[in-house]
């Protein structure tokens, strides 16, 4: 999907509640993290971090199994939760915590996010929608 050419509709992550996984891919080139899933339904969504100079965000660790498990399983529950620490190294850090179940298999998708604590550390969870259906 060329992403010139969508709006990112930031919606809840239990919004792929009920959806069926067709395909989903993570992109780690650079210095930024993303993964997309696309949905039978049409639907396609991506859960990123727009990075800023000084703090660093990424998927530290995904458990229970791979991201292609999920590929045509029905997503029954998506929930996100997160904690924040302070260290005297970094400062500040966050993980966030992405529990995907379905029928089949549950994975936790953890992303860490570290800085100075000036910078955010979320992670943002967007609809992709064609600029043409937007109003």
């Amino acid at each position: 999907m060329n992403l010139k050419n969508v709006e990112f509709k930031i919606v809840d992550f239990s919004d792929l509640e009920g959806k069926v996984v067709k395909n989903i891919k993570m992109d780690d080139e650079g210095d930024t993290q993303e993964i997309t899933f696309e949905m039978n339904s049409g639907e396609t969504y991506m859960m990123y971090h727009d990075q800023d100079c000084c703090e660093h965000v990424r998927v530290e660790e995904i458990i229970g199994g791979e991201l292609k498990d999920l590929i045509g399983e029905q997503i029954l529950s998506a929930t996100e939760s997160s904690n924040a620490t302070d260290d005297v190294v970094i400062q500040s850090r966050t993980y966030t915590f992405y529990l995907i179940a379905t029928i089949n298999h549950t994975l936790n998708i953890r992303w860490l996010g570290e800085s100075n604590g000036y910078y955010s550390e979320s992670v943002s969870f967007a609809e992709l929608v064609p600029k043409s259906k937007v109003n």
